[in-house]
């Protein structure tokens, strides 16, 4: 299964679908330093650095997904949210990669803002683009305009393209990751291929971890923390127990606990100390001010941001029971994001945090490439190792 990637960035995406199966025919990426770290852990000949614009799609050849995740600084909360009016929107090159390579399947990712009511027009008409890639618009004419035609596109008797397409506002903190991160995730099947695909279920919950830490106290006991050192439970948070005894009894909630920062980092030694791991830096200067408290030692991280003007203290931050922060290393920031201990960031601290930051958690990759794999690879059992690509009409 061969997948070209767009948008790479340090490669969350792409790690993610390797471990579950995909090949990569090519990365695209306009960082510099993102390129270097592409180039670090994946076949480096494959390593496309430069604008998408000039990148050869027919070079690719046959294609069974597109993935990547295309710029979302014109969506982000915290960015200039001018959508479609934004010169770094790349949502319409993704498409072109879809219209142009015809590939049996596609997953994009973006930030919640894209699901904002101010941007719910130009949404729809992303999700419509990649339902009917083929489906150009006039010359001259406003998206808006191309909207409506979509619209009412069975009016045109359109024979291209048409990919089945379902999106979802994900946790990565319900996956197994242990980071409290939600992202819009759009996946497109071509409805050709008649592959009833669905999102995986999500395997973790908060409502399980807070049974393991103030119900059965599992949680302190597996990693030998004192009561002593235990935080101290206020007011809302003893509602929230409260209310769990009251959801489910005596029986126990059935997902597995969401991971907490403590979770990803128990065998991490000390910054401080002579560890041996070359991204493994104590950095120095953390503090906390309203608004930037870090992240609790003891739950899952706060969302890891790369900052459109340099990395966010408080996000980036591990906050201690004894009210002490300091920032995370890059190693850290690594296990935040479930890339493998090994995966090499190149840059400076700040620099890797930015590629951390705008990464898909591997973990999070991984199990939805699992299920579109698992789908993809019942074509070829049904068509004995072969799909003829369906050109007329769906």
């Amino acid at each position: 299964m061969k997948t070209l990637e767009i948008f790479s960035g340090a490669g969350g995406l792409a790690k993610g679908l390797e471990l579950s199966g995909f090949k990569h025919a090519a990365f695209v990426e306009f960082n510099k330093h993102a390129c270097e770290s592409l180039s670090e852990n994946f076949d480096p000949d494959r390593v496309f650095f430069g604008d998408i614009k000039d990148f050869d799609l027919d070079s690719v050849g046959t294609c069974d997904m597109v993935a990547g995740g295309p710029p979302c600084q014109p969506f982000s909360l915290g960015g200039k949210h001018k959508a479609d009016q934004d010169s770094r929107d790349m949502f319409p090159y993704a498409i072109r990669a879809i219209e142009r390579l015809a590939p049996k399947a596609f997953v994009f990712e973006n930030v919640k803002g894209l699901l904002r009511q101010t941007f719910s027009d130009y949404f729809e008409y992303i999700i419509l683009r990649l339902s009917y890639p083929d489906f150009a618009s006039k010359k001259d004419s406003s998206w808006e305009d191309h909207l409506d035609e979509l619209r009412s596109i069975g009016k045109f008797g359109y024979t291209g393209k048409k990919y089945d397409v379902k999106f979802k506002l994900i946790n990565a903190a319900d996956y197994g990751v242990p980071q409290t991160r939600e992202r819009v995730v759009i996946v497109g099947i071509r409805s050709d291929l008649c592959l009833p695909w669905s999102f995986p279920l999500e395997t973790h919950s908060e409502d399980r971890l807070l049974w393991d830490m103030y119900i059965t106290e599992e949680y302190w006991d597996r990693h030998k923390i004192p009561k002593s050192l235990r935080p101290v439970l206020n007011a809302p948070l003893k509602e929230k127990i409260a209310r769990l005894y009251n959801k489910y009894g005596m029986f126990e909630p059935e997902s597995l606990p969401w991971q907490t920062i403590r979770d990803a980092l128990f065998d991490t030694p000390d910054p401080k100390s002579n560890h041996g791991i070359i991204d493994h830096i104590f950095r120095d200067g953390a503090r906390t001010y309203p608004g930037h408290t870090g992240s609790d030692f003891d739950w899952p991280s706060k969302t890891i941001k790369a900052g459109g003007h340099g990395v966010p203290g408080g996000e980036n931050m591990i906050r201690f029971n004894d009210g002490s922060v300091r920032y995370f290393t890059t190693f850290e920031a690594k296990r935040i994001q479930t890339f493998p201990d090994d995966f090499i960031i190149k840059g400076a601290w700040g620099e890797a945090m930015r590629q951390i930051g705008n990464a898909v958690p591997v973990l999070l990759a991984e199990k939805i490439g699992c299920a579109l794999a698992k789908e993809i690879k019942r074509i070829a059992v049904r068509s004995n190792g072969s799909v003829q690509k369906i050109a007329q009409p769906f």
